[in-house]
């Protein structure tokens, strides 16, 4: 009797480990299911768009490929049929929009690839699509309007001419991003068939978008962030620095030379600005709170992802207490370790001129299906204050004397204000070789004479060319001249 009461605690222990392991088994599969349905509700456009997934194909033989517009209906990218009734992609521009257009083959980049599955649906209306069943058509896919401006594009992409490197241009008040280039580029349209020649390219980098991806070092135009990381430090002084230039810095071992060797004598916190002074921002990086700077760093937009939908890489400089002085004087003036891409730096120079704001660059505006109805609409993002006001009224009055008094007068006296840092930035074991930086933004008088907001922010490098006075700023000149239409 003993035995089969004993029997049946054990069966009922038993019964009880079996039910609540089952239970555990349930709700982990259920909540596993409710996962799997939440991601892919929310990541339909990145699952659909992946060159696995099998919709994709049953999408793309039933729809056309949409077409892709600039801001003013300019076709950047559509889609026909050949003699032999197989669909093409068409890139009417060819190489001047390479990287930001990009191409639907392979992977696909850019906006193609942004896009893709918006560009591979179709809302056309129902009676079009009767239409198109009776003649066995495919239906005509959803078309993607962009904030790019043609005009701008080909500006900036006749003015790089032959040189390498990078354009981007935005607008700081909503961060639509009007021209972006990047040079040595390709023809979309051969993309699929000289695939292999541009993987075992390692050395032009063709098929690499430098405005978004390409890390360099920044040169003068990081001493915008020393600027920053001083006036931070020194708010009721910075106006009091004084330093006398003698052509060169020398700290132990370690020895920092201003461009061509140049002696700018007693120069001002402004005036160290305005003329690039290497000399007096190297004894500016010294007195900095190394600790700090690393704070400011990283509230620049450092050592993390970027707020924006473009594909791109961000600098990583890590600067603390324990950064060596020789790294310091170096970093002061944007050469050793400090590196950044043309985006990131339009994005600092865009917060300056929208007085601290940054609003997040996007370049798509819209989708609509082909009878013109709005399918969605993109809108400005907010990311947040890189700077206070103040800060940026600073730096702003700053950028503007190196236009007035500096390193950027080929951008003065014109119907437009601008403002604005040159940069030459050092590379390689060659003493002397340099990429030419620009960063800036410009903008219209008011009617009182007073400046109104910047409408216009350009970003420009130009690999191993030297000066950015010299072959940077012209290139903007050429791009704020294009959108005043002077």
């Amino acid at each position: 009797m003993k035995k089969t009461e004993g029997l049946r605690k054990t069966k009922k222990k038993k019964n009880r480990q079996i039910i609540v392991i089952t239970v555990f088994f349930i709700c982990l599969f259920v909540s596993m299911s409710a996962y799997i349905v939440n991601y892919s509700i929310r990541n339909k456009q990145t699952l659909i768009s992946n060159s696995y997934n099998g919709r994709q194909k049953i999408l793309t033989a039933r729809n056309m490929r949409g077409t892709i517009y600039d801001r003013n209906s300019v076709v950047l990218a559509s889609s026909s049929l050949n003699e032999s009734g197989t669909e093409v992609r068409n890139y009417p521009y060819g190489n001047m929009y390479a990287h930001i257009v990009g191409y639907a083959v392979n992977g696909m980049m850019g906006i193609e690839g942004m896009a893709n599955y918006y560009l591979i649906n179709s809302n056309a209306p129902i009676s079009e699509k009767a239409k198109k069943d009776a003649a066995g058509l495919k239906y005509p896919g959803d078309n993607v309007y962009t904030t790019l401006d043609h005009k701008l594009q080909e500006t900036a992409y006749n003015a790089m001419g032959a040189y390498k490197g990078a354009v981007i241009v935005t607008k700081p008040s909503t961060g639509e991003v009007l021209a972006l280039v990047s040079k040595p580029d390709f023809d979309p349209a051969e993309v699929k068939l000289k695939w292999d020649e541009f993987l075992s390219d390692t050395e032009s980098g063709t098929l690499l978008n430098r405005a978004t991806q390409g890390l360099y070092p920044p040169g003068s135009t990081f001493k915008i962030i020393t600027s920053l990381e001083y006036i931070r430090e020194n708010p009721d002084t910075y106006n009091s620095y004084s330093y006398n230039c003698t052509g060169s810095f020398t700290r132990g071992e370690d020895t920092i030379r201003c461009y061509h060797g140049t002696v700018h004598g007693n120069v001002d916190f402004l005036r160290s600005f305005a003329k690039s002074c290497n000399s007096s921002y190297a004894n500016i990086g010294l007195s900095l709170d190394r600790d700090r700077l690393g704070r400011t760093l990283n509230e620049l937009l450092y050592n993390k992802e970027l707020p924006t939908e473009l594909l791109s890489t961000t600098g990583h400089l890590e600067v603390s207490s324990e950064t060596e002085d020789s790294d310091m004087i170096q970093i002061a003036i944007g050469q050793g370790k400090a590196s950044i891409t043309p985006l990131q730096l339009n994005m600092i120079t865009s917060a300056i001129a929208n007085d601290g704001i940054l609003m997040e660059p996007y370049v798509l505006s819209g989708v609509k299906n082909s009878s013109g109805a709005q399918i969605k609409s993109f809108k400005s993002k907010e990311y947040g204050s890189l700077m206070t006001e103040a800060e940026a009224h600073i730096l702003q009055y700053m950028m503007e004397d190196v236009v007035q008094e500096g390193t950027a007068t080929k951008l003065k006296d014109m119907p437009y204000y601008a403002a604005g840092k040159t940069g030459s930035a050092e590379y390689g074991q060659i003493k002397g070789e340099s990429h030419a930086w620009f960063t800036g933004y410009a903008g219209l008088p008011s009617a009182d004479g007073e400046e109104s907001t910047p409408d216009i922010c350009v970003t420009v490098i130009i690999e191993e060319a030297g000066s950015g006075g010299e072959y940077a700023v012209p290139i903007a000149k050429r791009i704020f001249d294009a959108y005043y239409g002077i």
